[in-house]
């Protein structure tokens, strides 16, 4: 089912995944995470040892930083020592993707509805999105809370469509997680794997069955035929 490159006609919406999509949070997720290291007397790691793990968030922060996975006794406390790291900087070196800010444009230019579905909080998405212009003109934000759900289950894609009253197929949905695209058909969206963002050193977008693989923004506009 995967292709390197289509036309999609009949949507009338992208929804896209925020971070390793949209924006580069890494240098400030993995700063977060960093800032733990050294307040326990650690050296710091360089960000190209974080930023594989950043889609991940503060699992793949914490596993880079002191090898801790979800399941160990203090993971719930370093978790929330990550958060609030990364809440009082998580603008700072936060920046968009080169190419989304045009793409954004046309994709406003031929009429077409967009919005974000993310995994990340509403604790960090809201703030987040509301300081940066991009978001400005975005029809729907949901969060990982937003929902019961978080992806990969398509609840949240759903609940992003019924904010945008269209029907899911009419959506594309674009991510760089394997969990994006399960997402994804799983909700009858078009889904598009965004291979520009934090692919991690095992991941194979290939092996995701997504509709189409583009590696830079101005590619997903070769994808789409307005209806």
């Amino acid at each position: 089912m995967t292709a390197t490159q289509g036309t999609f006609p009949g949507i009338r919406a992208v929804l896209f995944d925020l971070d390793g999509t949209l924006i580069d949070s890494a240098p400030d997720l993995g700063a977060a995470a960093d800032k733990m290291r050294l307040d326990r007397g650690m050296s710091s790691l360089p960000q190209a040892s974080y930023r594989p793990m950043a889609g991940a968030g503060a699992r793949g922060m914490i596993g880079v930083a002191f090898g801790m996975a979800p399941d160990h006794a203090d993971f719930a406390s370093m978790r929330e020592e990550f958060f609030q790291n990364y809440e009082r900087r998580m603008t700072q070196s936060t920046y968009v993707f080169e190419g989304v800010t045009e793409m954004i444009a046309h994709l406003e230019a031929q009429n077409l509805l967009w919005g974000v579905v993310t995994n990340k909080s509403a604790r960090f998405t809201d703030p987040l999105t509301q300081s940066m212009p991009l978001f400005a003109s975005a029809k729907a934000v949901v969060s990982g809370d937003t929902t019961p759900h978080s992806k990969p289950h398509p609840e949240p894609l759903f609940e992003a469509a019924r904010r945008l009253a269209i029907h899911p197929s009419q959506c594309m949905y674009v991510g760089d997680d394997e969990r994006d695209i399960v997402a994804g058909l799983a909700a009858g969206m078009v889904t598009v794997a965004a291979t520009y963002g934090y692919l991690g050193e095992k991941a194979d977008p290939n092996l995701w069955g997504a509709h189409s693989i583009i590696n830079s923004p101005k590619s997903l506009l070769e994808l789409l035929v307005k209806a």
